[in-house]
């Protein structure tokens, strides 16, 4: 099996802004005409139903993989997750990837009446979650049954020492966000973390991984894609995601992509050979930015 930097890049887009049905049929048959491979969507209070838009995603597209990004398992018991689960990849065809993660937003669990817990506690429901999943996926009783044998994909995304294990041992895709802590405010997002310190937590995976290490992909999260010739300029408007870091390390910051066509693809380039992102997931507002570098990137 390929290592994670020889694995050919994938993009999902990760559709979160709320809106009509028509809106949201058109975002997707978008993404896909602009050549992504996957289309997700979050899993936050205040933002549509991952499933329901999931199935109304796959009337309207045909070649791309359709996931959440991320499911918080903490809101969820494991029989009724795992029926959701089964039900939407067998109704899609297949087509499902699963991301799931242990829920950062305090307020989103205070509005759902459920303890918010430590971040340990987040961790250790989201490993028994996990673990349910899979024996829930195999056990002969359980209807019904997801199309993908045994279970479709899943990818555990973080960045703490008990997340990025647990990620090592059961995860088909570890997603990386590039956060400076683990501390989000008030539930957005965090600022992300200097090059140095992303390569720390992707070493630690790979360590933890042993030879785990050529069946998982790596992805990473990308907040901002600005297509200009004023490299600098660029920078400085995405000073809000890293406002601690100078603008040449805010230029490294693997989740922030500024540049032209060609400096963004020799970045992305860069990062699947030293943090072997193969697989990048661009939030919406880079949808349409993005597209001329995949479309450069293609089959790379």
């Amino acid at each position: 099996m390929p290592l994670p930097h020889e694995r050919p890049f994938r993009f999902g887009a990760a559709l979160h802004v709320p809106g009509t049905r028509d809106q949201w049929l058109d975002k997707c048959r978008k993404a896909e005409a602009l050549g992504y491979d996957t289309i997700s969507v979050p899993d936050h209070l205040g933002m549509p139903g991952p499933f329901p838009t999931i199935m109304l995603a796959a009337e309207v597209t045909e070649r791309v993989r359709l996931g959440t990004y991320m499911l918080n398992a903490n809101f969820y018991r494991p029989a009724l997750l795992a029926r959701e689960i089964a039900t939407t990849d067998l109704l899609i065809g297949g087509r499902l990837e699963v991301g799931i993660g242990a829920g950062h937003a305090k307020p989103e669990f205070e509005l759902a009446g459920l303890p918010y817990g430590s971040g340990r506690d987040r961790v250790e429901g989201l490993g028994r979650m996990v673990s349910e999943l899979r024996v829930l996926f195999t056990h002969p009783d359980m209807q019904p049954q997801p199309a993908q044998r045994p279970s479709p994909p899943m990818m555990i995304a973080g960045r703490g020492d008990r997340l990025l294990t647990l990620a090592a041992r059961e995860a088909d895709i570890i997603g990386f966000n590039g956060a400076a802590s683990s501390q989000h405010d008030k539930g957005g997002l965090p600022t992300f973390a200097a090059f140095d310190a992303v390569a720390e937590r992707v070493d630690f995976a790979r360590s933890a991984l042993g030879e785990r290490i050529g069946e998982v992909e790596f992805n990473s999260a990308v907040v901002a894609v600005i297509v200009t010739n004023d490299r600098r300029s660029g920078l400085e408007k995405v000073e809000q995601f890293a406002p601690h870091l100078s603008l040449e390390e805010r230029a490294e910051v693997p989740g922030l992509l500024v540049g032209t066509v060609q400096e963004i693809a020799d970045k992305l380039r860069k990062n699947r050979e030293r943090l072997g992102f193969s697989y990048i997931t661009v939030l919406e507002p880079g949808l349409e930015a993005m597209a001329p570098v995949i479309e450069l990137l293609r089959g790379q």
